[in-house]
């Protein structure tokens, strides 16, 4: 088994979660009767080990829906769905006991605990070639990584399971602070970056690669504040060939054509081994559930000729071919009027087509974070090359910028990564470094196509801050854990 399109059904062979306080995957009826001290023995288990790490993103707690409902916090989007509780997410009313806090935790802890397992074990197999036992050894690591990213990003503190944890079985321990996430995360990446691959042929495509690593070092990096050793990890992304942005923004959200070169980090998806991300973002009436919609201020923000738009959006009015038939977006099809359209897609048969990867790093995202370091430390016009490297990619007749300062960089990350769960990140990245004012961001109101407020019977959000730079972490594991881990502060 070569290919991450193929996914392994992987249990069995992974220890116990950290403090779960949900069913654990181990109480699923294991598919075949491998262990820890039966497995790992050759190079095909060591590709088929590392492909159930993988298979962790598949799920709908974690990549498949829930890391996105974060994102609902920020001025781009409001929550759909039924999920009345996702409404604590958006207003800044959650708790440690809101479900959507709690769900993506665990399969964190899942990811990083299968990463430990090949971090453990490959390194005893001596029957693999050489380079292959690299490339999943780094692969580990860099899958490790990103979910320590994620808990970083979301809960700012938590516990770090090392190898040495694994062995032990010692899961029980206190969080780490931020510095120390950050140190891990980046000893992880440096370890992938020098293991990875720079590319892959046809039959592997979709597993990360040392773009991928270096991409993700430069994010952290971006986050860290460490804004000359972000430049570095990032252009060694942006000038390698591998990694070129595609020549058709589109590209990179079409069924055929969504493993492009700048697709460092994505969900590898097929009807048979399918995410519901697509089911969360479809329009209800069109086989989806209707979990995001975009708001006024965000389709606003793309400039008159930025084909990006139509790309993204459905606005009341658009035409759009859902296989069977050739459908037109009314405004009651959400409570904004708008869909995401980039995230959509139906096979010709009908319903959705499943196909389509669900993106979690882009070059493109990388070539706006350099201009964004360039900017603030060199002053307007720093990064105005990597910024027009993605409006000429958009569109050729998109105005030219020069000497541009962050409005400019704030508005180009806005419109190329709408939805692709950034701009909470990017609001508070540029709040702590006193960019912006996140607090009267969020005091202003969402709104619909025809400009009326979004409401929903709520109160008028409220960014606390610091408090809201993080949310706090799941009681329930705090509850088991008896006093070793402990909450984050103002909870």
């Amino acid at each position: 088994m070569q290919s991450i399109r193929h996914i392994l059904l992987y249990t069995g062979i992974s220890a116990s979660l950290l403090f779960t306080g949900c069913k654990s995957v181990l109480d699923i009826k294991p598919q075949g009767n491998y262990t820890s001290d039966n497995y790992w023995r050759n190079q095909d288990q060591a590709i088929d080990g590392i492909t159930g790490i993988y298979n962790v993103l598949l799920e709908e707690d974690f990549t498949g829906f829930n890391e996105f409902v974060f994102d609902n916090c920020s001025d781009d989007q409001v929550r759909g769905g039924d999920h009345d509780f996702d409404s604590q997410i958006e207003d800044f009313t959650y708790d440690a006991t809101s479900p959507s806090v709690n769900f993506g935790w665990r399969w964190k802890y899942e990811l990083i605990n299968r990463a430990n397992a090949a971090l453990v074990n490959i390194p005893r197999i001596t029957n693999i070639d050489a380079a292959i036992k690299s490339r999943c050894l780094g692969e580990a690591a860099f899958l490790r990584a990103f979910a320590y990213w994620r808990l970083l990003l979301i809960y700012g503190e938590a516990p770090i399971i090392t190898e040495d944890d694994f062995l032990k079985t010692n899961y029980i321990k206190p969080k780490a602070t931020s510095d120390q996430l950050r140190q891990q995360i980046e000893k992880d990446l440096q370890a992938a970056a020098e293991q990875l691959p720079e590319k892959y042929d046809d039959v592997n495509s979709g597993r990360v690669s040392k773009g991928a690593a270096w991409a993700l070092l430069c994010k952290l990096y971006m986050e860290w504040g460490k804004l000359d050793q972000a430049i570095v990890a990032g252009n060694k992304v942006i000038t390698n060939a591998n990694y070129a942005l595609t020549t058709n923004y589109a590209d990179n959200f079409l069924q055929a054509t969504s493993n492009t070169s700048e697709m460092l980090f994505a969900v590898q998806t097929t009807d048979l081994t399918k995410s519901d991300f697509i089911t969360y973002h479809a329009p209800r009436k069109w086989s989806g559930w209707s979990f995001f919609y975009p708001v006024k201020g965000l389709v606003d923000e793309f400039e008159p000729g930025d084909p990006r738009k139509s790309i993204c959006i459905m606005a009341p009015g658009d035409k759009i071919d859902i296989g069977t038939s050739i459908e037109t977006v009314t405004p009651d099809l959400s409570w904004t009027g708008y869909h995401y359209r980039k995230f959509c897609s139906w096979k010709t048969t009908g319903g959705l087509n499943y196909s389509v990867k669900t993106p979690l790093l882009r070059t493109a995202d990388i070539y706006l974070l350099v201009a964004e370091a360039k900017i603030r430390l060199n002053g307007p016009g720093a990064g105005d090359a990597e910024i027009m490297a993605i409006r000429r990619r958009a569109s050729a007749t998109l105005p030219p910028v020069a000497n541009a300062g962050m409005k400019a960089l704030m508005h180009e990350r806005r419109v190329e990564l709408c939805g692709e769960n950034e701009r909470q990140q990017d609001l508070l990245r540029w709040d702590k470094a006193k960019l912006i004012d996140i607090v009267t961001i969020n005091q202003q109101p969402k709104l619909s196509y025809d400009g009326t407020e979004v409401t929903r019977g709520g109160a008028p959000r409220k960014f606390s801050r610091p408090k809201h730079y993080y949310f706090p972490l799941p009681q329930s594991d705090i509850d088991r854990s008896k006093g070793v881990l402990v909450q984050n502060p103002l909870y």
